[in-house]
């Protein structure tokens, strides 16, 4: 039938059916030997990741081994068992040695990573830092303390891959602007975290480096999009770390693992030196922000970091210092509360969370008061969903098609793939059934 089309069709060209065959065999054998190079270089990318991935921890692992053999009275319990305001004093102090902080986290995250796979890179070059603050004599408020970083925030030497094979390019050229402040209050990065291909995922899982899993339970996700960070502290394998929030990748994280996170204000930490997979969103605005295993911890971190260096690296940060007054103040708050939206379905158990923090709140001399938030709707779809895609995903589309996807976003990916106009005809005809559905997907289309 095929062959008697193209006779018909193509009678000028005096070529007979079976040329026309053999050469549309040659072609879909061309298409396809070249998506298989474009595979196996990918898959090539990935394994040399892996490999200095692998290569980085091993290095690692020696540096602590050689630490242990000439400290070997060392007790890394007492170390480990140190909040974090605690422990940056005794190091402030001189009680305890940077040394062995540092080596005692690298080797507790070594053998957390071991277990939930939440390390993407370790940082060799904080063995380096480590020897310049020996002769330091103004100490940072962070002097000696060991932190993380997920994946997307800049350090130099390493890659921020935001989980995509496209980006395992050049590694960064400069630090960070929160890597550079951290490090002028004495801060040691010493280990990357893992995320979920692209961020724009709850769970953290990759093609390259694997799933990330939760320390409490290995069945269920750690959280995302910073899910290897709440895996590395909840564990123990950090004090102090630092994630980003779209859409709630510090919250649920912290949530999942049970950590305490902060998402600041909208710019209140630089982003300058973050890589993101879907540059110049305007209408979401993300965020840096700190977790830590108490809220101590994350008061300690905003104290650091809400200075002048912050100030002068980055000029579009509000120069707001940390308000220690309002901060320590014990005048009663009135503070507005909601059990839920209206828009999302919460579980009991999140209920319960809410009143219970509530019934704490007013014993302590707070005053709650409930409200309803207004149009979250609108907000969702028109705000978040529009402006985070607003360019119909074409972006993402483009990167997701030099990559393998992960198992866990085809789904995800698949609708990003529809075209607009197809997801325009589908949002019409789901819309007298499902309307949320309608919404999204009419909102996936982009701007109008």
């Amino acid at each position: 039938m095929i062959q008697e089309t193209l006779g018909h069709l193509l009678p000028e060209l005096e070529l007979d059916p079976h040329t026309v065959s053999a050469l549309l065999c040659a072609s879909a054998a061309a298409v396809a030997a070249l998506n298989w190079m474009q595979r196996r270089r990918i898959q090539k990318k990935m394994e040399e990741a892996r490999r200095m991935r692998d290569l980085g921890l091993q290095c690692m692992e020696k540096a602590v081994q050689r630490f242990k053999q000439q400290n070997p009275g060392a007790d890394p319990s007492r170390i480990l068992s140190l909040p974090l305001v605690e422990l940056a004093e005794k190091l402030k102090e001189g009680s305890l040695s940077a040394e062995s902080v540092l080596y005692t986290y690298v080797d507790k995250a070594l053998a957390v990573t071991r277990e939930l796979n939440c390390l993407r890179h370790v940082i060799p070059e904080c063995e380096g830092q480590l020897r310049d603050l020996q002769g330091q004599k103004e100490k940072g408020l962070l002097h000696g303390v060991p932190v993380s970083i997920k994946d997307h925030i800049g350090y130099k030497g390493h890659l921020s891959t935001c989980g995509f094979a496209p980006f395992l390019g050049p590694p960064e050229q400069e630090n960070s602007v929160l890597v550079q402040v951290l490090k002028h209050q004495g801060a040691i990065p010493f280990a990357i975290t893992n995320v979920p291909q692209s961020l724009f995922n709850y769970d953290c899982s990759n093609a390259i480096f694997g799933q990330t899993l939760n320390p409490w339970d290995h069945r269920k996700s750690p959280g995302g999009s910073s899910g290897g960070e709440g895996a590395l502290i909840a564990a123990g394998g950090s004090i102090l770390g630092f994630g980003s929030d779209l859409g709630g990748s510090i919250r649920l994280p912290s949530s999942f693992c049970g950590l305490c996170g902060l998402k600041p204000t909208g710019k209140r930490l630089s982003l300058s030196g973050v890589t993101v997979p879907v540059p110049g969103l305007l209408s979401v605005t993300g965020a840096i922000g700190p977790m830590a295993q108490d809220v101590g911890g994350l008061a300690l971190c905003m104290r650091a970091l809400l200075g002048d260096a912050l100030f002068q690296l980055d000029p579009t940060v509000p120069p707001i210092p940390f308000n220690e007054k309002l901060f320590c103040a014990s005048t009663p708050l009135r503070i507005g509360y909601y059990e839920t939206d209206g828009y999302f379905l919460l579980p009991p158990c999140m209920r319960r969370a809410v009143r219970e923090t509530g019934e704490l709140l007013q014993e302590a001399g707070h005053t709650l008061v409930p409200f309803a938030p207004p149009r979250v709707d609108y907000v969702v779809n028109e705000l978040f969903m529009r402006g985070a895609f607003a360019d119909g995903c074409s972006t993402l589309v483009d990167l997701f098609a030099q990559d393998l996807v992960d198992p866990g976003l085809k789904p995800q990916v698949n609708c990003y793939r529809i075209p607009v106009l197809v997801k325009k005809i589908l949002a019409l005809l789901v819309r007298p059934l499902f309307p949320r559905l309608a919404r999204h997907l009419d909102a996936l289309c982009g701007v109008r």
